[in-house]
């Protein structure tokens, strides 16, 4: 953990970085057999640090938090807090029930996390008045900064946006729903200073349409194996260079989400298996995930060497 770890100090250190770097979701690192690799883990971790992600999101959805057990979550979250040494912020998931998401924080608390993504609950759906008292039990339980997940069963209203923005350690709200009416009305209901995040799956198709309203971080998938390909997109969107980002989007980006939607769960043994072709050591994913079939691996190769030729950088 570093510099002020209260919620303003974490959101102001969050906003810093959103200006310049991707948010880094890194990979969790799984042995053969199944079992935690963290010696794999830390080198990738890293790897995803030097390469000057605005934060970085361990054991998050691309980080297979459904995966693990509570004692691998404490290594994964501490390792991440050791290689990010107070550099950037640490952003680590929670999720499950208020309970459970909970016991996770208290994890994370003492494994060095700066504040935490709090990822949809369990199976059922739930009215409002719910999503928002989940987030209010949860914050009674951590003093950590908390930042609230809507996708999947969870779209907060914007009754419910002003709702958990009362409560005093939920500091934004990051977005996978794409709904761009809904977001720009929670965007304009927000109080000053509330951060959102871009999270839609491949989230750098659709990072234009979320700056225009107001929502210009996005997460990076792609900076957990291709950072070349993530820093040169992000670049152009800073630098207006529009025909840059459109040829990255055209010949790298759209096919990849393409091919992302091949097979369920490819969002993360997609990325996993990139990571791999570029010789890093995070295995193989976690049942209920599988990793690709061979014909789409062959795929995900020849599109990863050629969006790595489009930035001057090699398999």
């Amino acid at each position: 953990m570093g510099g002020d770890p209260s919620p303003e100090g974490v959101a102001r250190r969050l906003r810093e970085g959103m200006a310049r770097g991707v948010l880094s979701f890194p990979l969790t690192a799984f042995h053969d057999d199944g079992s935690l690799d963290p010696d794999g883990f830390r080198a990738h971790v890293a790897g995803r640090l030097a390469a000057g992600p605005g934060a970085v999101f361990p054991a998050c959805g691309t980080g297979e938090f459904f995966s693990l057990d509570e004692e691998e979550y404490r290594t994964v979250v501490r390792v991440t807090a050791e290689e990010a040494a107070g550099k950037v912020p640490v952003v680590a998931g929670t999720g499950y029930g208020w309970a459970q998401a909970a016991r996770f924080a208290r994890i994370a608390e003492e494994a060095g996390a700066d504040a935490l993504l709090v990822l949809p609950h369990y199976l059922v759906d739930a009215p409002q008045d719910g999503l928002a008292a989940q987030l209010e039990r949860l914050a009674e339980r951590t003093r950590l900064p908390l930042i609230a997940y809507q996708r999947g069963q969870v779209a907060y209203t914007v009754g419910a946006l002003r709702r958990i923005a009362r409560i005093p350690n939920v500091i934004g709200v990051k977005d996978g729903h794409s709904d761009l009416d809904r977001l720009q009305r929670l965007t304009l209901a927000a109080p000053d200073g509330f951060l959102f995040f871009n999270g839609a799956a491949t989230a750098e198709i659709q990072a234009r349409a979320y700056a225009a309203v107001g929502v210009p971080a996005y997460s990076s998938a792609v900076h957990a194996f291709a950072p070349e390909i993530a820093g040169a997109f992000f670049a152009a969107l800073q630098d207006g260079q529009e025909g840059t980002a459109d040829k990255l989007l055209r010949e790298f980006y759209v096919p990849f989400a393409e091919l992302r939607d091949r097979a369920p769960g490819y969002a993360v043994s997609l990325v996993k298996a990139a990571a791999r072709l570029r010789g890093q050591r995070v295995g193989p994913v976690r049942a209920p995930l599988t990793d690709p079939a061979p014909a789409d691996l062959a795929d995900l190769k020849a599109l990863l060497t050629a969006g790595l030729d489009l930035v001057g950088a090699s398999l």
